[in-house]
């Protein structure tokens, strides 16, 4: 009740700052139940705040999310489907432009990646599509691409600060801060080369997959065995000179980099590995450079809470931390994301909100991407406009008063990219709190089930098993209302000629 009244008493309209990584996966957070992983300032936003524990995302994939965060809409209507050369559609309904019309100042600082500039933003100093892990190049305003010398996480954090030092005092902000980590191909920060090197991170149980009965699972092309690149991805036998990523290096960053991993080239050559033995050895190395690289990302989160204590900013500033979506780190033997399966489709949100969510909440709704800026506009005050498909979930982060607060029992979701770059086949399903239900077109042709209770690292398809008869024939039902719902005609027209 004293947080209630806390927020009923607040006549200044919190700031808001997002931050927004790249493929960083729930599992590998502290927060998210990781022994292993160095978060330390992600789990303290959540232990400050509250953790989404089933926070999903309608289309798996880096420019699309990123989409939905500033449009609250599925992919078919904000009209992002895929990473390609589309151009992100910056004349329709947007979080940013909604913000500044209701008095807030708005800024995107780092990584956007929607082959559009920002709109609805007072400033911006955003990263060319995927851009660089080392001395990268910004484009500020109006358009001027500028070259730097650093690391980018570091870079990121540094001009987010500067401008919360240069911003309109009188106005309340909002501040999207866009980092690149956790990206392939996870180059660490030189300080942290080498940071999990003494670490054996354990397989997953489900680490050799055989993928049976799951036809699209069985012609993806996204596993660390036959997909991960010993030179590209894991840095093995790198032509310094040449390589594109390596030649932005100065002669200082290369000579520590190149030092490091002279010793990872040495060790695969040494042991001349095959078979198992070489697929496991990719996993380490993947693991210790995927969380390397992760460790900078927390640590300039960190930077930037203790800019807010100093500043005097975080007792009235809203931080969330969240990803684009999840990603696989050696489940089923993949990396990359894409599939509804569940490390792909959950990625980690965690929000601190001082005086109005109770330190330690867990949120164990069913909550969607299309959900986050209903949300920032509902902490902010501001009207949500009608064409915005998600629902504010602020009234789940405070102390409960009343009776359970009604909410989603099913998520949507529908992915479309295909065949390149990993032949994931397009797909549209949902998932409740127990259940999963898939369809695969576009070749694959096939349905999915799965009961997350009994099977939760999916490799059970029970789909048409006697038994499943009346659950499945409720889920497709589900299906149905929920794509007439968002409105995804493709999606009906798609399920009228599914093979059952």
């Amino acid at each position: 009740m004293a947080s209630e009244q806390v927020f009923a008493q607040q006549s200044q309209r919190p700031n808001i700052i997002f931050i927004f990584s790249d493929d960083h996966a729930y599992q590998g957070i502290g927060a998210y139940g990781n022994k292993i992983a160095k978060t330390p300032n992600i789990d303290r936003i959540a232990g400050e705040g509250a953790l989404l524990t089933n926070n999903l995302v309608t289309n798996s994939i880096c420019g699309p999310s990123r989409a939905t965060l500033l449009t609250g809409k599925y992919s078919h209507l904000n009209g992002y489907k895929r990473n390609d050369n589309t151009r992100f559609n910056t004349n329709q309904t947007l979080l940013s432009e909604t913000l500044r019309k209701s008095g807030y100042q708005t800024a995107w600082i780092g990584k956007m990646h929607l082959n559009s500039l920002p709109a609805g933003f007072d400033y911006w100093n955003v990263l060319p599509g995927q851009g660089h892990y080392y001395n990268p190049d910004f484009i500020g305003q109006p358009n001027d691409t500028t070259h730097y010398t650093g690391y980018v996480s570091d870079l990121i954090t540094k001009f987010s600060t500067e401008w919360l030092e240069k911003r309109d005092n009188s106005k309340p902000f909002f501040l999207i801060v866009g980092h690149k980590a956790t990206h392939r191909e996870w180059l660490p920060d030189l300080q942290d080369l080498g940071a999990y090197d003494d670490v054996t991170f354990p397989l997953p149980a489900n680490f050799y997959d055989d993928y049976k009965g799951r036809t699209a699972a069985r012609q993806q092309d996204m596993t660390i065995d036959k997909t991960m690149r010993l030179k590209q991805d894991l840095k093995v036998d790198v032509d310094y000179e040449k390589d594109f990523t390596y030649k932005r290096l100065n002669p200082e960053q290369r000579k520590v980099f190149k030092a490091y991993f002279d010793k990872v080239n040495k060790e695969v050559t040494d042991k001349n590995l095959t078979g198992n033995a070489l697929i496991e050895w990719k996993y380490q190395r993947y693991l210790r450079d995927y969380f390397s690289t992760a460790n900078s990302l927390d640590r300039n989160i960190g930077k930037l809470l203790d800019y807010l204590d100093k500043s005097g900013l975080s007792k009235n500033t809203v931080v969330i931390y969240a990803s684009d979506q999840g990603f696989y780190l050696g489940e089923h033997g993949w990396f990359d994301k894409r599939f509804i399966y569940e490390e792909s489709l959950k990625t980690p949100f965690v929000i601190r909100y001082p005086g109005v969510i109770k330190p330690g909440t867990k949120v164990d709704d069913l909550i969607l991407n299309i959900d986050w800026a209903p949300t920032v506009l509902n902490i902010a005050g501001a009207k949500i406009p009608a064409d915005i498909q998600g629902k504010s979930f602020l009234p789940l982060l405070k102390p409960a008063t009343t009776a359970q607060i009604p909410w989603r029992k099913e998520a949507y979701y529908h992915y479309y990219e295909f065949p390149e770059p990993h032949h994931v086949f397009p797909h549209f399903g949902l998932r409740t709190s127990r259940y999963k239900l898939a369809y695969f077109y576009g070749g694959a042709d096939s349905w999915e089930l799965y009961d997350l209770e009994k099977d939760p690292t999916e490799v059970a398809n029970i789909y048409g098993q006697p038994g499943t008869e009346k659950i499945t024939a409720d889920l497709k039902s589900k299906l149905k209302t929920l794509m007439g719902l968002y409105k995804d005609d493709e999606a009906l027209k798609i399920l009228a000629t599914a093979k059952n």
